[in-house]
């Protein structure tokens, strides 16, 4: 059979191994004509899927997964518009090397480059940063096929575009998307340690407003926060840095991350933004390899307080954590952003691989995030239903009547959508 058309789905699970996908077929189109013809003459529920990076059933279907990654079309760069256009199915590292070739740049990238550019500005998915937004903000138009198989195109202030751009995959299929860019920049990155949670905790704009991009990797139960990782925008390869961040100090030897053979170049030393911004390199597998994943979005207004809520469970967190990292973004509008209408300190959790306990922790974490209106991760675990997810994403109705108007028959609908009220159940 054409390995382009629909066959049986073969066992598959994400790239961290913790989530096995249950389509019952799976599709790899090659070119846009391909995949308007598996759409026009399919039947059942159809769901994209990208480089696998979601820990949840959010990119599954009981019914034909349509693999993007194999999907052709080359990187298009229009200096003069500062724009360029890109496969969905395309890793940000990919892209980041095409851009960086011809001298430019996007303004923030994730923590991994493996992450595709649809499923990534699809899920709200970020870097960090004050002044820094989630990735799908940098988007300014998608060409999607639609549930009749129609392509089509939506920009930047069309009625549509800021419930589309985060739309979970909900009502069509992103082949395409267009994405600002920048002059190409220097990064240099430093790691801290030895800062206080009190201090922290009573200056934490001075933490997280420490660099253009900043990560604090915590375990919790200390009376030290951990290693801040500090990303400095660079005007010049000589230009310095502090040496000192409130009560702690740079260190040299050290990673957040433990081994350095997957991470990007510390220490201080120049380079350029692509190689910098992310934290793990592109030719190594990232982060620890097995493992679940849990991400919740307070308003940067309450952090101190929602964070003081985390660390009084650090008992229950810390024998099955890997590591947190907090990061932040900057508000934006589009619909089911994390960071809709607010500045955001993101709280995540990198949990070993086990599913029971996990699931155990979680409802926990999100009792004591409750009262600082937590938004959940759209890609990453979560115990959220509908009426929960209503309660903190104020224009989840308004997405999900454009989902239902532009997909009336639910052929993207699946139970993962279903059960966190972003379409109507079937």
């Amino acid at each position: 059979m054409d390995k382009g058309t629909l066959a049986q789905a073969e066992p598959e699970k994400n790239w961290a191994g913790t989530y096995a996908y249950r389509a019952a077929n799976r599709a790899r189109p090659r070119d846009l004509d391909e995949l308007v013809r598996l759409v026009r003459e399919g039947s059942g529920r159809l769901h994209a899927l990208g480089t696998r990076h979601s820990f949840t059933d959010l990119p599954d279907t009981d019914g034909t997964l349509i693999d993007l990654t194999s999907l052709d079309g080359g990187i298009e760069i229009d200096g003069a518009a500062r724009a360029v256009r890109v496969p969905g199915g395309t890793r940000y590292g990919v892209l980041a090397q095409a851009l960086e070739a011809e001298g430019w740049a996007l303004r923030n990238m994730g923590s991994l480059p493996h992450i595709s550019v649809a499923g990534a500005t699809a899920t709200g998915t970020h870097g960090s940063g004050n002044g820094n937004a989630v990735l799908s903000t940098g988007v300014r138009a998608l060409r999607y096929v639609g549930a009749d198989g129609e392509v089509r195109d939506v920009r930047r202030g069309d009625p549509d575009f800021d419930a589309l751009v985060v739309g979970l995959g909900a009502y069509g299929i992103v082949t395409e998307v267009e994405l600002d860019i920048v002059p190409t920049y220097r990064v240099r990155q430093d790691i801290y340690d030895h800062v206080s949670w009190d201090a922290a905790l009573a200056d934490l704009d001075a933490v997280t407003g420490a660099g253009y991009s900043v990560s604090v990797f915590t375990h919790w139960d200390d009376d030290e926060v951990g290693y801040v990782w500090v990303k400095t925008r660079l005007a010049s390869d000589d230009d310095d840095v502090p040496a000192t961040l409130l009560d702690g100090a740079i260190v040299h030897d050290d990673s957040p991350l433990g081994s350095h053979d997957n991470v990007t170049e510390l220490g201080g030393i120049p380079g350029p933004w692509m190689l910098r911004l992310p934290h793990f390199r592109l030719d190594r597998e990232p982060s620890f390899g097995a493992e679940i994943q849990t991400e919740y979005f307070v308003d940067r207004s309450v952090a101190p307080e929602a964070l003081r809520a985390v660390r009084a469970l650090a008992p229950m967190i810390r024998p099955h954590l890997v590591v947190s990292e907090l990061r932040t973004a900057a508000r934006d509008g589009l619909w089911l952003s994390p960071a809709y209408e607010r500045d955001v300190l993101a709280i995540h959790f990198t949990w070993h691989d086990r599913a029971a306990d996990v699931a155990g922790v979680i409802p926990h974490i999100e009792a004591a995030l409750a009262p600082f209106a937590a938004r959940p991760h759209w890609g990453k675990q979560h115990a959220f239903d509908a009426e929960r997810i209503a309660a903190v994403h104020p224009r989840i109705a308004d997405a999900r009547a454009v989902f239902e108007r532009l997909d009336p028959a639910g052929r993207f609908v699946n139970a993962h959508l279903e059960r966190v009220g972003a379409r109507l159940p079937r």
